[in-house]
């Protein structure tokens, strides 16, 4: 059983024009369900419902608001193997990273709930004896979120968790690839106890939506994650309005390996976050770096290690890599593989999109693994989105550093050292919101993720993300 319709004050619905669009398995290309392909009208019902429910919501305590997000994050880890199996057959990942995305998710409600109530304010020394200064920190009101399909339950989450553990309302508009995760979470979220119009799940068309969330006056906050394109497009639509916006973009993050690194580390750590979601994820490493003194033997480690994945439909057991998620992701990284063969990269293993077996569609890129990589290469400069180890070369510390940061980009970043002089080096030199030493799965709900440059603006994560959904009020008070 699996819920198809939207959610929009606390009632399910269809799309006001009664039309529905398929979900697709991107294994296997079957029907998963169908869903309402809602537009203008729908988001602006939602938002004027959010903004019905937010004068009641803003004024609960934030013990009562964190008791209905420790609820609903209780159900997602009791019910976690039914949502893993929407999740897979809606996004195709693994089975175990689905599982685990799952627990990643609820740990957002989790440390909300208990963040939301240390939103403190200060009581500031004035310049004069007959006055009071005071600062309070208030929910922003109504906010609005458009999640990607890469993690169809954690960017929700994310989003969701602060907004409600501050007092907001919330309107999430999911990626079309991958609705059923958020309209999951969203009935999760009236057992566990949300009113109406607290969250509302709207599924459609992305520009229609998009264009309600920014041009509607009751939306104060907009949280995006997806492409640095389409975030530059929100900056310039969201002038008119001075909607605040918070961005998650696009990344096209470094693996520095030094000469002094730990290889079975650092190979352990280049399999764990390259490969994790067939490579499509905003974090993923895009461009390896090795030392010249470790780079035959980091590459021969690297190609066994590719030679253990298998690529297969994520529901079946053993399976590491899934599909990607549609052809134009299978054109744009076998486009990738074949300009730096073209360019001179020595392809050492896969380059291909496979059928691992009978009645699958051929989106399983197998496992690729490049030597020889420069910086006249696409995969040097643009995010390739999918299960390609491209290598390059370097001599020392200096140039390593100054070829990560040769980008516009400024996400994540790893690197590989057991030097600590080092260490405090090149984290510090290094132009990214995300630094991973000796550490190729960074991403906690406790810590600031967000990036630097063209990779976005705001946090996600710990006390930081707070800030988004809050505003600081000033009050002087005279004493008479």
């Amino acid at each position: 059983m699996m819920q198809t319709l939207n959610l929009v004050d606390g009632v399910w619905i269809p799309a006001q024009t009664g039309e529905t669009f398929d979900v697709l398995d991107p294994a296997t290309d079957e029907v998963v369900a169908r869903v309402p392909n809602g537009g203008r009208a729908d988001a602006v019902a939602a938002i004027e419902a959010a903004a019905r429910a937010q004068p009641r919501w803003r004024s609960t305590t934030a013990d009562h608001r964190a008791a209905i997000l420790w609820r609903l994050a209780a159900s997602m880890r009791t019910q976690t193997d039914r949502l893993a199996r929407l999740m897979t057959r809606e996004q195709g990942k693994p089975l175990a990273e689905a599982r685990g995305e799952i627990a990643y998710a609820a740990s957002f409600f989790e440390w909300a709930a208990e963040e939301g109530k240390r939103l403190h304010g200060e009581v500031i020394p004035a310049p004069t004896s007959d006055k009071r200064i005071m600062v309070l920190r208030q929910p922003v009101g109504v906010t609005a979120a458009i999640t990607p399909w890469n993690f169809p339950a954690a960017m929700i989450t994310r989003k969701l968790g602060p907004a409600l553990a501050a007092g907001c309302t919330m309107v999430v508009k999911p990626a079309e690839q991958t609705p059923l995760s958020a309209l999951a979470l969203a009935e999760l979220a009236v057992d566990a106890g949300v009113p109406p119009g607290v969250l509302n799940v709207v599924t459609g068309d992305p520009e229609a939506i998009g264009a309600a969330f920014l041009e509607h006056p009751a939306v104060r906050v907009l949280s995006f994650t997806g492409s640095t394109e389409v975030g530059q497009h929100l900056v310039a639509r969201s002038a008119q309005t001075l909607t605040r916006l918070s961005l998650e973009l696009g990344g096209h993050a470094p693996f520095i390996v030094f000469d002094d690194a730990d290889l079975d580390a650092a190979v352990a750590g280049a399999i764990a976050s390259k490969f994790r979601n067939a490579g499509q994820t905003c974090i993923s490493p895009n461009r390896f770096l090795v030392h010249h003194a470790v780079h035959d033997e980091f590459c021969a480690r690297m190609l066994e290690a590719c030679a253990m994945l298998r690529s297969g439909p994520g529901c079946e057991e053993g399976v590491t890599t899934g599909p990607l998620i549609d052809d134009a992701a299978v054109a744009k990284v076998k486009a990738h593989v074949d300009d730096a063969v073209a360019r001179g990269a020595v392809l050492r293993c896969g380059g291909e999109a496979v059928r691992p077996a009978a009645g699958l569609t051929p989106r399983f890129f197998a496992p690729t693994l490049l030597e020889g990589v420069d910086g006249s290469m696409r995969l040097s400069h643009e995010e390739t989105f999918g299960p390609v180890v491209g290598v390059r070369e370097f001599s020392d510390e200096a140039e390593a550093v100054a070829i990560a940061n040769d980008t516009p980009y400024g996400l994540a970043a790893y690197f590989y050292t057991r030097d600590h002089a080092r260490v405090w080096r090149v984290a510090e030199a290094l132009e990214y919101g995300i630094v991973g030493v000796n550490d190729g799965a960074p991403s906690t709900a406790r810590a600031p993720f967000g990036g630097m440059k063209h990779s976005g603006m705001g946090r996600e994560g710990g006390r930081w993300v707070m800030d988004e959904y809050t505003e600081i009020k000033y009050v002087s008070w005279g004493l008479g």
